[in-house]
């Protein structure tokens, strides 16, 4: 029968996956699904972002239905893939932020627009909206070296001088 002769497990191996499927934010499943869902908001900023650039014929066509000026692509366009470089590199956190915000607005901006314009169909509506849920989840799923760090955490961890000041009399 399957398993008759069970492998003694050793207890390193035990904690290492204990810690691994217990630390939320290192694990590696975690890790997998924030650097999908970020890759595919980098890539729809990217390839939107270009497209608006370049006035392809769909989306002008598009922008002009939802009566929109041309030149509000180069508008869109612009801050489309400057939000993808902000996602794509290493580091600054409050970058990051400012660009998530920028995707959520552009892309519930663009259900809202479709639905105020009455152009509301499952083809036009469901892209977006999905994005906007990809987005979220790209956003919340994000480890801790690409998350701003609240003022209490900072504070916690670094005494400012006026604290260290304050501890020792001196003020």
């Amino acid at each position: 029968m399957f398993g008759s002769q069970a492998q003694p497990i050793a207890i390193w191996q035990i904690d290492a996956m204990t810690t691994i499927a217990s630390s939320g934010f290192n694990s590696r499943p975690r890790l997998i699904a924030y650097w999908v869902t970020t890759a595919l908001v980098v890539f729809e900023l990217a390839m939107g972002g270009a497209w608006d650039l370049l006035r392809v014929a769909q989306v002008r066509g598009l922008i002009e239905r939802l009566g929109y000026p041309i030149y509000f692509l180069a508008i869109l366009g612009t801050w489309k893939l400057l939000g993808a470089v902000a996602l794509a590199v290493p580091k600054f956190p409050r970058l990051k932020e400012w660009a998530y915000a920028g995707a959520f607005f552009d892309l519930t901006g663009a259900v809202a627009s479709l639905f105020a314009s009455g152009l509301i169909s499952a083809s036009t509506m469901a892209y977006p909206i999905l994005m906007t849920a990809v987005a979220l989840a790209s956003w919340a799923l994000r480890p801790p070296s690409r998350r701003l760090r609240s003022v209490e955490y900072e504070q916690q961890r670094v005494p400012t001088k006026l604290s260290h000041h304050a501890q020792h009399g001196k003020c």
